[in-house]
């Protein structure tokens, strides 16, 4: 228990850390001229979109439905749709963004719970998902941090520092996989499934909608190439 338990401290923080990377990357200067920076920015929400896709079909709908029973799998992703669509609406009414921070949690949380539970037998499997998590970290942290700085409530410095504070749930997710959640398939099936729906509701109401730019086809593809990143993790675990 002790190495399993060092493992998963080790592989979420390196896990973690990819999102204050992602956010670094969104601070860089503007040096492209506005046509370039409006398709990159459109192809990296896409490629963060089409990561946040594969984690989902790929990743927490299969392991949560094969761990949950089935009326608890579908009863749980109705759930996280449904309370993301409330929290959503919460957070329109008061002018705040957040939509993909809030999708970028609800991957990497119940993934580094997941590989915590994974350590205990599937050692070789919990890496490569962390280092799954860990690509779909950057994308996701670059768009998460770019759509809280628009509304201009605060500096990015305190934005990267909120960022970075995200780092230490990962090992303590993976950490409560570990401890809690090895002996309880239904209740961490259960958790994934939610974070499926919610991310899933998220994806059609605020993530997608800001993928399309007149006459540019990089973003499309950009989400091509997310989902190809999430499929090619998904066959190394397999």
């Amino acid at each position: 228990m002790p190495e399993h338990f060092l493992q998963a401290l080790l592989l979420a923080s390196l896990a973690g850390v990819s999102i204050p990377a992602g956010a670094s990357m969104a601070m860089v200067e503007r040096c492209l001229p506005n046509w370039h920076e409006d398709e990159l920015r459109h192809a990296v929400i896409a490629f963060g979109a089409g990561a946040l896709f594969s984690a989902v079909a790929l990743v927490l709908i299969p392991e949560g439905s094969e761990r949950a029973p089935k009326w608890l799998a579908l009863l749980s992703f109705a759930a996280g749709g449904w309370l993301l669509m409330w929290i959503d609406r919460v957070l329109s009414r008061k002018g705040g963004k957040a939509a993909q921070f809030t999708a970028m949690m609800l991957d990497y949380l119940p993934e580094a719970m997941a590989l915590g539970a994974m350590l205990a037998d599937q050692a070789a499997t919990a890496t490569l998902l962390a280092l799954m998590i860990m690509l779909q970290n950057i994308p996701e942290g670059f768009n998460a941090f770019r759509e809280m700085q628009q509304t201009g409530k605060t500096t990015s410095w305190h934005l990267l520092a909120l960022f970075a504070l995200m780092v230490p749930l990962g090992p303590l997710a993976a950490t409560g996989g570990l401890v809690f959640l090895v002996d309880q398939p239904a209740t961490l099936g259960a958790i994934m499934m939610f974070s499926a729906g919610g991310i899933v509701y998220l994806m059609f109401q605020d993530v997608a909608p800001q993928v399309r730019l007149e006459r540019h086809w990089a973003p499309p593809l950009g989400g091509v190439a997310g989902f190809l990143m999430g499929l090619a993790g998904h066959i190394l675990l397999i």
